[in-house]
């Protein structure tokens, strides 16, 4: 499967400029025979929605990212925005996966931050579960939005129900005390430590551009199931990088140290229900 990393900016509060510039990205990603399209976190809205005036908030059947994703057919895309729920008063930070005009997937962001220069809480709503899904006729992937794959939890269950690919859109800013936090580190940590120990691929997409006092820095890059860099975009300006992945080399790799089903989820479900009658948080 050849995986394109759609590494770019937004523009705050416009959809369709972002719809306008993803239709040239996605027609770029055809040209080098791209199966799958992967855009970063929010895409479609930019990330600081409290900013704007507009609701930028649309819906997963949204005639217009409906036509992108049958633009982009036969690839696959993958791609960031605010969702107006169909039948609730919530938005979610959503992430969603399209064949053709067909809606596969959406992820609903789980953990919202709300801290340092980040507010997500105040503007969305978490989402309600994690489910893998199919991509193509025999891969399994599962979504982690940014704050989402700092919880490795997740990462766990999404290996559990099958997983073989972990798409990661992200927005991630350096912070303003760069002593205490250095994101490109801390990213490179985790995709690395989740391909190697999960034994799967890592496809982590971040944006570029500020917005405020938020700088988004890039570097997004993909890991293979020995942790293995394969394939990485540059810092600080937009980026189109389209990588090839074998999954075979999922199976190979988890035959050879078979460290995923020796998950023993009965003991770990025992021990969560011990802890919540512990007091634990619900």
């Amino acid at each position: 499967m050849r995986i394109t990393l759609a590494q770019t900016d937004s523009t705050p509060g416009d959809v369709d400029a972002n719809l306008a510039q993803a239709a040239k990205v996605i027609a770029r990603a055809k040209d080098d025979r791209s199966d799958l399209i992967v855009f970063p976190e929010l895409y479609l809205s930019g990330y600081s929605v409290g900013t704007v005036d507009a609701d930028v908030a649309i819906r997963v059947d949204d005639p217009r990212l409906v036509e992108l994703a049958r633009q982009a057919a036969p690839a696959g895309i993958h791609i960031g925005f605010a969702e107006s729920a169909t039948r609730s008063p919530h938005t979610y930070n959503s992430a969603a996966y399209y064949e053709g005009e067909r809606l596969v997937h959406v992820h609903r962001k789980l953990y919202l931050p709300t801290y340092s220069i980040f507010e997500e809480r105040k503007h969305f709503t978490p989402g309600p579960s994690l489910r893998s899904y199919p991509v193509g006729d025999d891969v399994t992937m599962s979504t982690l939005i940014c704050g989402d794959a700092w919880q490795p939890q997740l990462a766990f269950i999404a290996t559990q129900d099958g997983a073989r690919a972990l798409i990661v859109p992200a927005v991630s800013a350096q912070s303003r005390f760069p002593d205490a936090y250095d994101a490109r580190e801390y990213w490179q940590g985790i995709t690395t430590f989740y391909g190697r120990m999960y034994q799967l691929y890592v496809v982590f997409v971040n944006r570029v551009g500020a917005e405020g006092d938020l700088h988004f820095w890039g570097g997004s890059h993909v890991v293979d199931p020995w942790g293995k860099v394969i394939g990485q975009a540059v810092e600080d300006e937009p980026d189109l990088v389209t990588v090839e992945v074998d999954f075979d080399e999922v199976r190979r790799r988890r035959r050879l140290f078979p460290l995923v089903k020796e998950a023993r989820l009965a003991l770990i479900q025992r021990e969560i229900a011990r802890l919540l009658e512990e007091g634990g948080d619900l």
